[in-house]
């Protein structure tokens, strides 16, 4: 199909002049299932990992994290990440993406989603660094915009301190979320943690006892499980994931986490996690589109070849 943008500064006029492209742009893209198994993909005879995902993620900036590494403002410059984001998704094996609705509508314009899985990211609210990051409220993606743009599944972060009360409000407001998901048959892919806030910032707990404690919590939420998938992180101690994904029969993907200079490390921690059971596949973000030689088909090529 011909995109409605053939550039970025076709886009930005696009934007400007016929912001209604955006939907006839999410109304004529061509759609797959979540995960292919035995059918044709494409220009594939079958699937390159069968019953696996490779999803790139970039909905870092709308929560206000726009660093990689040392650079503070990496993720700033949203020409750049567009130009990364659309060779990550050109890459053979990669599946689709999460990313706000600023993100995803940029990259509908410019065709970039046509037969991929595409995942809106639901509550951004609980910007990095604030006083009220814990209050992590759900302003982006709502389930009916997910429906009428037809998009394939929502992803929600669930972060809980047990010191902090409006967790509470957190964990009931993601239950209600799942709900609605499951109403329109929607997948909708948790992401828990259990955190604590250290001279004053918030940290992710990835001990063992806190991620399998996280895994429980996010798999009892809500009227049924049917729809919900799990985001989780390698632990601490990469050799304790099996244990801990014992947790739940949910199925999983990996997220990327802050990786920093050791991408290879990441890379052997995310082959033996992918070994499990319930894991199916990664879900990986800065680490892939910025990696620190630069390279993002190669580092991107090599996390696909891991599934």
């Amino acid at each position: 199909m011909t995109p409605a943008a053939a550039s970025l500064r076709e886009l930005v006029r696009l934007r400007a002049e016929r912001p209604e492209a955006v939907a006839e742009a999410a109304a004529r893209r061509k759609r797959r299932p979540l995960l292919r198994t035995d059918g044709v993909a494409s220009d594939r005879a079958r699937p390159p990992h069968p019953g696996r995902l490779m999803i790139i993620a970039a909905d870092h900036p709308a929560r206000g994290a726009l660093a990689v590494g040392d650079r503070a403002l990496a993720m700033a410059n949203r020409f750049e990440l567009l130009e990364r984001l659309r060779l990550a998704l050109s890459r053979p094996g990669v599946d689709g993406v999460l990313a706000s609705a600023d993100v995803l509508d940029d990259l509908l314009l410019l065709g970039a989603l046509e037969d991929k899985v595409v995942m809106g990211s639901m509550n951004r609210g609980g910007l990095a660094g604030a006083a009220f990051e814990l209050d992590d409220r759900f302003t982006g993606h709502r389930p009916d915009d997910l429906v009428r743009h037809g998009f394939d599944a929502g992803k929600l972060l669930l972060r809980i301190d047990h010191e902090d009360p409006g967790s509470l409000d957190t964990l009931h407001t993601a239950a209600r979320t799942i709900d609605a998901m499951a109403a329109h048959r929607l997948p909708v892919f948790v992401e828990p943690f259990l955190c604590r806030r250290v001279d004053g910032r918030l940290r992710n707990d990835l001990g063992a006892a806190a991620v399998a404690t996280s895994i429980a919590i996010a798999s009892g939420l809500a009227g049924t499980s049917a729809y919900t998938w799990l985001k989780v992180p390698v632990t601490e101690h990469p050799d304790d994931m099996a244990q801990v994904m014992e947790t739940s029969t949910l199925p999983a993907v990996l997220l990327g986490g802050e990786v920093g200079d050791d991408l290879d490390g990441a890379y052997g921690k995310w082959r033996e996690a992918l070994r499990l059971p319930t894991v199916r596949g990664l879900v990986v973000g800065r680490s892939l589109l910025y990696p620190v030689d630069g390279d993002v088909a190669g580092a991107v090529d090599t996390a696909v070849s891991l599934l």
